[in-house]
């Protein structure tokens, strides 16, 4: 009963989110752990989700021809080898700061959905500059269990990088980003391989619905603003606990 519900609600939550047009693993994380799962355990599920998700997409970009590999090459490199640091030193800091910066993490996701604006502030779209945020992405990213993608597409657009491109850039270089951290966590955390098969499926199966029903003229933004909301929840909810601790 406990693998079907965690393939449940890894189905509803890909499903929903992807309708929104946006990764669930930063939901994901934190409704695992409220379920039991070791937060540890739980940040290598949402990035091991992350990495099988991002992969479709990653996959259809390359044939349709539209992903530009020598612009997104420097940022996925960066994402990738500082990724695991990020993942590593989670192991030496106490779980509830841990908890803490990603329920910071949280409010900064859901602001970026319901408040973001998508404009230029600056025009340093240098290579240099894509290798140094994605070392700061990657260490994040690692350190918290997430695909990063929310964090760094907002820092990139305001400095000057094309939002188009961006969008499809996002898809090749996060999976290695949470594939490196993912790895890293297999090196220092107890595994439980049916749950985390289970949550993997779940979370395909969802991002397929959502996909799918995207296609029916579903109001988009009003959707995004749900996810925004829920976000903002996830985050009191967890700031809650750590309070009452």
């Amino acid at each position: 009963m406990f693998y079907f519900e965690i393939f449940i609600i890894a189905t509803v939550l890909s499903a929903f989110f992807a309708l929104g047009g946006v990764g669930s693993a930063t939901a994901m994380v934190p409704v695992m752990h409220w379920m039991g799962i070791d937060f540890n355990f739980a940040k290598a599920i949402g990035l091991f989700v992350n990495t099988t998700t991002t992969l479709t997409a990653t996959f259809m970009n390359i044939k349709r021809k539209v992903l530009d590999i020598k612009f997104a090459l420097p940022l996925a490199i960066s994402l990738a080898a500082f990724a695991p640091f990020g993942a590593m030193y989670s192991k030496h800091i106490p779980v509830h700061e841990v908890k803490w910066l990603f329920a910071i993490f949280l409010f900064f996701s859901a602001s970026m959905i319901l408040f973001g604006k998508k404009e230029q502030k600056f025009h340093y779209d240098k290579q240099w500059v894509m290798v140094l945020i994605g070392a700061i992405v990657g260490f994040i990213s690692g350190l918290l269990g997430i695909g990063g993608g929310a964090l760094l597409m907002p820092i990139m657009i305001l400095l000057g990088f094309d939002a188009k491109k961006l969008a499809v850039t996002m898809s090749f270089v996060i999976p290695f980003s949470t594939f490196a951290a993912f790895l890293t966590y297999m090196s220092f955390v107890k595994f439980d391989w049916v749950i985390l098969t289970v949550a993997a499926a779940g979370a395909i199966l969802g991002g397929y619905i959502g996909n799918y029903f995207m296609h029916f003229k579903l109001n988009q933004q009003q959707i995004k603003k749900i996810i925004g909301i829920l976000l903002y929840i996830i985050a009191i909810k967890m700031i809650w606990s750590l309070v009452n601790a």
